[in-house]
């Protein structure tokens, strides 16, 4: 039997990778999901991609999932002219776009402005902000009405639109901007399987998102994966868990919020809170950083890649690595093999989900038997029947040390089956479960998934006494 990877992998398109032969060359290197980043490009090009994978998708070239990421609320600095240097210890003022008539200046400090209008307000004396992702770090020494003076704390240069952040500071942004709303229902209407909230703050922001996509009549199914970015996420990380479909560790802007040596902390209390709570979960950022330059990755990346494995991450994702550069199908190709490997050393255990499902507890409980009673006789591998989210989600939220080969009868659905640890999924037509069976079993062998005398564990739906509910039955393959 072919070994599989489990944890899946995301994919940034872009010019490195926005043609239909590149887009090939990522699935075929084992990327899973499509990530489109609507903080750059325009409609145009990402309507050509989206048809561009959408044609590849129907051909039966690839089999991938859209996942859509838009640019949210952020704070910015102004567009400038001529780049800003500050040395350490250099005295500054800084302000917003609204208050920079108002300063006066006679000390001829350099200025940088902002577009966040509550900045004066929201900050006081030895408050820190960090400017370009923590290249420049400086902290307030004075407050005036129009302006904050501050003290840099290392040398930099200052360009254009550059990030902002306000460690510890809960900031006065709307959450889902018009243009957010924009580019979510350009999505929508085009395709998505998947968006990714960024700098989401409370469960609040969630069920907002969620009540936009009703209004705009989203299809229902669409998976809602929130950014953990900042440290209000984390403060209210319980509920944000509770009500998302997934999380992203999203640790770029993490980083520029929290002290840098407890970042592998809070990724490992991330990834271990989402096991238990029957959430999937991405890793993200700076994955392979250096594969944007260099055909091969650095230790310390590979290691990164490890953890994440060892972790149970059901992805990981890489960004400009496939985005923009020189190295994008070797990028994924070092990814796919860092964490085949890294799963050989892993013994699954089972005891990671442990949320209560209520109602749906049997069925949750006849998956866990179902996943032992493989193990437990050496079966090959799992195989799933599913008209919904529900038994394939469960399935690969229980970790399982075999394949899970999921059969659904809905194209949606096998994309959105494609982000899940360990699962393996293909479309079929629906038929009785015994043709079912047969027409699956034949899928595995055609691809060589299976072999004659295998045994493996079935799981499908059965009626009886006017009921739907699940059955296990062991099968040998012949």
């Amino acid at each position: 039997m072919k070994q599989l990877k489990k944890t899946k992998i995301i994919t940034t398109l872009w010019p490195a990778t926005d043609s239909a032969e590149k887009i090939e060359n990522l699935y075929k290197a084992w990327a899973n999901i499509i990530r489109m980043n609507y903080s750059h490009s325009n409609y145009e090009y990402f309507w050509n991609l989206l048809d561009t994978v959408q044609k590849l998708n129907k051909e039966g070239k690839t089999n991938l999932g859209i996942l859509t990421d838009t640019k949210w609320p952020e704070i910015r600095t102004k567009t400038i002219d001529e780049k800003i240097p500050l040395d350490k210890w250099e005295i500054f003022i800084f302000t917003t776009s609204a208050n920079e008539a108002n300063i006066t200046n006679e000390k001829n400090r350099q200025i940088i402005v902002c577009d966040y209008e509550y900045i004066v307000t929201d900050l006081d004396v030895w408050h820190v902000i960090d400017i370009d992702t923590w290249l420049l770090n400086a902290r307030v020494i004075e407050k005036k009405s129009w302006e904050l003076i501050c003290e840099a704390l290392n040398n930099h240069v200052i360009w254009s639109k550059r990030h902002v952040n306000l460690p510890w500071i809960k900031i006065h942004l709307p959450w889902i901007t018009e243009s957010d709303k924009t580019d979510i229902k350009f999505a929508v209407e085009k395709w998505t399987d998947f968006i990714a909230l960024s700098f989401v703050r409370n469960r609040w922001n969630i069920i907002e998102l969620r009540e936009y996509l009703k209004e705009i009549n989203a299809p229902e199914n669409i998976q809602i994966i929130s950014k953990i970015e900042n440290q209000e996420s984390l403060d209210n990380l319980d509920e944000i868990i509770e009500e998302s479909d997934g999380i992203m560790i999203a640790r770029w802007d993490l980083w520029a919020e929290v002290p840098f040596e407890t970042l592998p902390v809070i990724q490992k209390n991330i990834a271990d809170k989402c096991k238990l709570s029957w959430t999937f979960f991405i890793v993200a950022t700076q994955m392979l950083e250096s594969m944007i330059d260099n055909p091969i990755p650095t230790r310390a990346e590979v290691t990164d890649i490890f953890n994440a494995a060892m972790q149970k991450a059901d992805c990981t994702m890489l960004s400009w690595e496939t985005a923009a550069w020189k190295y994008p199908i070797e990028a994924v190709i070092a990814m796919k093999n860092i964490l085949k490997y890294s799963e050989t050393q892993i013994t699954y255990k089972h005891d990671y989900f442990t949320r209560n499902l209520w109602i749906h507890e049997n069925k949750k409980q006849l998956i866990k038997n179902a996943i032992y009673t493989a193990e437990n006789i050496n079966a090959k591998a799992i195989m799933i029947f599913t008209n919904g989210w529900f038994m394939a989600k469960t399935a690969s939220a229980f970790r399982p040390n075999l394949p899970v080969f999921t059969f659904t009868y809905s194209d949606s659905l096998l994309k959105k089956l494609a982000i899940l640890f360990g699962l393996k999924t293909f479309l079929i037509e629906k038929k009785s479960n015994e043709e079912n069976i047969e027409n699956a079993i034949n899928i595995l062998k055609k691809k060589e998934l299976v072999n004659i005398w295998d045994e493996i564990v079935t799981v499908y739906w059965i009626n009886k006494s006017d009921e739907i509910i699940p059955s296990i039955q062991i099968i040998k393959i012949k």
